[in-house]
């Protein structure tokens, strides 16, 4: 299954990401980060298109995916 880490201290909370996600995995987590943002965090589920990662203006996202067909 791919995953998403969202890098606390470089979100801005636009929630971009939120509204870009096909799966809508992506919502905003209540936490918030040095600067006073808003963080956003995913839930299970995500399909590892990256469209997050491509719409974040800061650079805050990172996709990893999985390897179809590999074994345990």
């Amino acid at each position: 299954m791919s995953r998403i880490q969202v890098l606390e201290e470089r979100c801005k909370g636009c929630r971009l990401c939120v509204d870009t996600c096909p799966a809508g995995v992506l919502r905003p987590s209540g936490r918030f980060n040095r600067q006073g943002y808003e963080v956003m965090e995913a839930d299970e589920g995500c399909t590892g298109c990256a469209s997050c990662a491509v719409m974040c203006p800061d650079t805050a996202i990172r996709v990893y995916r999985s390897v179809r067909g590999a074994t345990a």
